[in-house]
């Protein structure tokens, strides 16, 4: 078997890694948090495929292209297929997005999270091991089976542990929490399955690997990450805001029977409000009124 490097530049991949996975988690689950506060189906859509790109595009595909950074076989080139890459990002934001919508819409049942997290740690699986298939080296890579059931549980029990804190418990602290949960449980769902792979170099002397290096991928897929995480960040922004514009309501002060009457917000023009006269006018409208009647009288005498 060949040798392996799965650190080439030290702790640098896998401490961006989990920051990757943990800020792309934090994200996506703040996100399906107002998803399950959202009043209509379409909002709760919205936020939820906010999610699932988040989630499963920058916590677990992008986390998973860093790590792969720092991997290394000595005596082989390692090459990328372009399709099957692009495949496994796919399959991560799709399975997860499915995930996501279990457990967003209908009552908050041990089912609906179970089931949710099956398919959200099934498309870090799948991510995985899509993106793995993709990789090119001059020789077959074997997996070691106990090893690669231990990465499959690690994701789906991570998954399912997070969004049950997101379903049940609010506030920003559950959910940093369940962030921090995926973030060590995709990093270390990703390493589990790299320590269960080998190597096993071709004996013909063959060198030439088919695909791409990992480095030419490596301004794209930044350049892809930062324009989905600005497209995000936006969509958020527009969606919060309807929301406000459309849910938001101004306190008006208790009426005398101790409520609070509420105006809606609205966009439309109304007619400009009069303020009163002044006491001191009104007083001196009062007392010229009184002088002129009692002039009046004194004339008809």
């Amino acid at each position: 078997m060949a040798e392996v490097h799965h650190f080439t530049h030290g702790a640098f991949n896998p401490i961006v890694s989990f920051l990757m996975a943990f800020l792309g988690s934090l994200l996506g689950l703040a996100c399906t948090v107002r998803a399950r506060e959202s009043r209509t189906r379409g909002r709760r859509a919205r936020w939820l495929v906010i999610a699932a790109f988040a989630i499963g595009g920058t916590g677990i595909w992008l986390m998973h292209f860093m790590a792969m950074l720092g991997f290394d076989v000595p005596a082989s080139p390692v090459r990328y297929d372009i399709g099957l890459t692009l495949a496994s990002a796919a399959m991560a934001v799709g399975t997860v997005g499915f995930g996501l919508f279990v457990v967003g819409f209908g009552p908050r049942t041990v089912r609906r999270t179970l089931t949710g997290g099956v398919f959200t740690g099934a498309g870090v699986v799948a991510m995985h091991y899509t993106g793995m298939r993709g990789m090119r080296v001059a020789g077959v890579i074997h997996y070691d089976p106990a090893l690669v059931t231990a990465s499959c549980l690690i994701a789906v029990v991570a998954a399912t542990v997070a969004l049950w804190f997101t379903v049940s418990i609010k506030g920003w602290g559950p959910i940093i929490a369940a962030a921090t949960i995926m973030g060590i449980a995709v990093t270390g769902m990703h390493y589990t399955g790299m320590a269960a792979m080998s190597v096993e170099l071709w004996n013909d002397g063959r060198a030439h690997v088919e695909g791409l290096s990992p480095y030419t991928l490596l301004i794209p897929i930044t350049l892809m990450a930062a324009a989905a995480l600005i497209g995000m960040a936006f969509s958020g922004l527009q969606a919060m805001t309807q929301e406000e514009f459309s849910a938001g309501a101004l306190t008006l002060p208790p009426t005398p029977h101790g409520t609070h009457a509420e105006a809606t917000w609205s966009m439309r023009e109304t007619d400009p409000v009069i303020p009163p006269a002044p006491a001191v006018d009104r007083l001196a409208t009062s007392s010229a009124a009184a002088a002129a009647t009692a002039g009046a009288n004194r004339a008809r005498t």
